[in-house]
């Protein structure tokens, strides 16, 4: 058998560690006004634990990377123990996707200050402009996330020096009675919370099939650069924002005594019980509203109170949606100024929003990725896989673009995405570490082994508890994975209950038939390329090869084109059911015709090239290909391989061309193209 492999391993650790800083990075764009609001002052305690927890997770990723070479991940990890494991797996992962898209997207138009009332607008034309980027395969975005990224950290630096003065206020409020007065269990809860700062770290794993060999190290200096600092930088940020002297509900945030979820709380409870009793009961809601009418009929002292938690409200959403700009804006004030101030502010917000939506479009990518894998190993459904022309799996990019758009016009508040994000991203971790822990068959030490051990328990012990406590996460991780389970279950009583006859697999397998197949090509002989898969196509193929007394090729190209993001491993034949299948079928109905057989395994980025090229170079005169059953116009605007090699083939090779349901008799007439 030939096997050969396009797929280049171009990818170092210092252009691998932008691309994860990108993703993982992001997440203190958020997360820090999250600790702060339902914390307070003991944030920096929470984000100290968690930075601890994020090591422990960076130093059992380097073990996961050494492991899975060619790509891993938690549906590569978990699909070698369980194929229904891998699914659960791979879905908590998209839900996490899907939301970082969501949040991502919402807090970038929030770090550019825009209106209150054009930030969703402005988002779901974002992200339909980038998926629209994506349909056309705009290989800039890449260029695009790396600049960036290294205009983050740029920015960053310059706010880790101005921001000094508000990090030493900051340790100076550093306070434990949160945990006096907090029981056991509500404080545990509150780190769960905001255990979404690990989202991210599963995009190392998904690039190891694309580092320079050794894996292993590339993937070590990968990681760590980033974890120190993604982890060093919270911390110093998380500090500065609790020293800053900007008033929050009447306030300075460093004189703050109380999270400001309880003192939100404490203030609508309070204005519930000054509301005149004709306006209804709203103690069990919240967030409720009162309406212009109601509020003109208010008495002063009640209207006051009104707009006390209005302005407070305000203040809490201007640092949990942008906590980062207004670190900026205070440290450059304090050094540089107002108006030094509002210019570091506003390149930090431009900046920070840019990097957020780089981060959209990578979560966007990742979606398509997840479901194009998904869909190959028939665990969706299959049109998930069609390719357009610049050979992006177009149907899987409009789901990715189409479920967070739904996902913003629902909800857009961060508070609340961020309770949806949490499950997902959480799930999924705690499945890829626990999955490499319980695979016998990977090479871990005793001593790694235990303590990945001990991390995937205490992993699962933050997911359940999310689980049971944040309600809307659970709904909305456990709708997905269910559809994703029932989609499953029909597709496969779809397969069972197929008309179609293939033929049945050999004992030993179609591995085996495949390899075992003895080339010889005789150069004397006319050659026939196969170039289509199905029994049909076989047979019409070995019976055309046995009357020209030819020898026959086939040839299976696997698509190479989202492999940057895709969440398994680099395409094998030893891994690809699909390919097996095709070849073996070929090889056992030639065996039988006495047809010499060359079965051609091939990994590549461009199919029509793959074909026409091996076509060329073994001097085949006729090609075989599957005839296209899509529309004219579609395939104008999606692009058809068939199209593109019967435009580009050499005089003299004859392309047939016929639809891969149709039974061959023997001595039906083909529909033959002469180039």
């Amino acid at each position: 058998m030939l096997v050969t492999d396009s797929r280049p391993r171009t990818l170092k650790w210092i252009h691998a560690g932008p691309l994860l800083y990108g993703d993982w990075g992001t997440s203190r764009l958020y997360v820090l006004g999250l600790a702060f609001l339902y914390t307070g002052h003991a944030s920096v305690v929470y984000l100290a634990a968690i930075g601890i927890l994020m090591v422990a997770v960076s130093w059992a990723y380097t073990h996961i990377c050494r492991c899975f070479p060619d790509g891993g991940g938690v549906y590569t990890a978990a699909r070698q123990l369980s194929p229904t494991l891998s699914v659960v797996g791979a879905t908590l992962l998209l839900s996490g996707y899907i939301m970082t898209a969501a949040i991502s997207v919402i807090e970038a138009f929030h770090y550019f200050h825009t209106p209150h009332g054009w930030t969703l607008p402005l988002a779901v034309v974002a992200i339909i402009l980038i998926g629209g980027v994506n349909w056309l395969g705009a290989k800039s975005a890449g260029q695009f996330a790396l600049l960036v990224a290294f205009g983050a950290l740029a920015v960053s630096a310059v706010m880790a020096i101005l921001c000094v003065p508000y990090f030493l206020d900051g340790v100076k409020t550093i306070s434990f009675d949160y945990f006096r007065e907090t029981p056991p269990f509500d404080a545990w809860v509150s780190f769960t919370k905001i255990c979404l700062a690990l989202a991210g770290v599963e995009a190392v794993a998904n690039m190891t099939g694309l580092m320079k060999q050794p894996v292993e190290k590339q993937a070590k200096r990968t990681i760590w650069p980033v974890t120190v600092e993604v982890v060093g930088l919270n911390m110093v940020f998380g500090i500065a924002l609790a020293g800053l002297a900007v008033l929050v509900g009447g306030v300075a945030m460093s004189q703050i005594h109380q999270p400001d979820e309880l003192r939100l709380l404490e203030r609508r409870e309070a204005l519930v019980e000054m509301l005149p009793a004709e306006m209804g009961d709203f103690r069990s809601d919240r967030s409720f509203v009162l309406t212009d009418e109601q509020v003109r009929n208010l008495p002063r002292v009640t209207l006051n109170a009104y707009n006390e938690l209005i302005e407070h409200e305000h203040d809490v959403e201007s640092y949990t949606n942008a906590s980062m700009r207004i670190i900026a804006e205070e440290s450059g004030k304090n050094f540089l100024g107002p108006t030094g101030g509002k210019v570091l502010g506003t390149a930090a917000g431009v900046v920070f929003g840019l990097l957020l939506l780089s981060a959209t479009n990578t979560a966007v990518m990742a979606m398509v990725s997840v479901l194009f894998a998904m869909a190959q190993d028939r665990e969706l459904p299959r049109p998930l896989t069609k390719l357009n022309y610049s050979g992006v799996p177009w149907v899987a990019l409009i789901v990715s673009v189409v479920i967070p758009i739904g996902v913003i016009l629902i909800e857009h508040d961060v508070t609340v995405l961020a309770k949806l994000y949490v499950l997902g991203v959480c799930g999924a971790i705690t499945v890829t570490i626990g999955s490499s822990v319980l695979n016998r068959e990977l090479e871990i030490g005793k001593l790694a082994r235990i303590a990945m051990t001990a991390l995937a328990l205490f992993l699962l012990a933050v997911t359940v508890t999310i689980g049971l406590t944040q309600w809307i996460s659970t709904a909305f991780s456990g709708g997905l994975i269910a559809a994703v389970l029932t989609s499953r279950y029909l597709l496969a009583r779809r397969a069972k209950a197929a008309t179609e006859s293939p033929i049945p697999e050999p004992i030993t397998g179609w591995l085996s038939e495949v390899r075992d197949t003895k080339i010889q090509i005789d150069p004397g002989k006319p050659k026939v390329m196969l170039a289509a898969r199905g029994r049909y196509q076989s047979e019409f193929a070995v019976d055309l090869a046995r009357r020209r007394n030819a020898t026959l090729f086939a040839i299976f190209v696997r698509t190479l084109r989202v492999m940057d993001l895709q969440p398994g491993r680099a395409p094998r034949i030893e891994d690809d059911h699909d390919a097996q299948q095709a070849l073996g079928t070929t090889a056992i109905l030639a065996k039988q015709a006495g047809v010499p057989f060359v079965p051609i395994y091939v990994t590549s980025s461009d199919i029509a090239d793959e074909i026409l090229d091996h076509t060329v170079t073994y001097g085949c005169d006729t090609l075989i290909m599957g005839k296209s059953r899509r529309s004219v116009v579609s395939r104008k605007l999606e692009g058809d391989v068939v199209s593109q090699i019967a435009a580009t083939l050499p005089e003299g090779i004859a392309l047939i061309a016929r639809a891969a349901d149709t039974p061959h008799h023997g001595h039906t007439a083909p529909d033959v193209a002469e180039s």
